[in-house]
């Protein structure tokens, strides 16, 4: 399967996501040890199991969603790995509100080719998707190094 099959399916995969089904995400990204996933809600993580887990522990807190728009920032290709630079912009009741609230997120995503198919062997998403002053960027108390 060529690279732009694999990210529209990504796309179909993340609507099922953020309507709480991880399933369909989790056969897009790599299986070996070396995948790894950052998400909002924890500590980077590395390999399968772990990414397993965190893609199951992530889905879990959405219902009702859908991915509305992916804004293309960058992207760069060889013939064996590619790697997006991504604004994607959701829909979706978080952590059991009861509202439906819009957010965004800047999202990394790098892709291996593996066998006849490119799998997800990194993604990195945060909310950070406008300019910050460095000591919210960084997590700094205002008078603390």
């Amino acid at each position: 399967m060529d690279l732009e099959e694999v990210v529209a399916q990504c796309r179909h995969a993340w609507n099922a996501f953020v309507a709480g089904d991880p399933g369909p995400v989790k056969a897009l990204f790599s299986h070996s040890d070396d995948v790894s996933l950052a998400n909002p809600w924890g500590p980077p993580w590395r390999g399968w199991a772990q990414v397993s887990q965190a893609l199951d522990a992530g889905a879990a807190r959405f219902r009702d969603g859908e991915l509305a728009a992916v804004d293309e920032v960058a992207r760069y290709v060889t013939p064996d790995l590619a790697c997006f630079l991504d604004t994607e912009r959701w829909l979706a009741r978080v952590d059991g509100s009861a509202d439906v609230v819009p957010f965004a997120l800047r999202v990394t995503s790098v892709y291996r080719r593996e066998d006849s198919t490119w799998k997800i062997v990194h993604r990195h998403a945060d909310a950070i998707t406008t300019p910050q002053p460095s000591d919210a960027a960084l997590g700094l108390t205002p008078g603390h190094p």
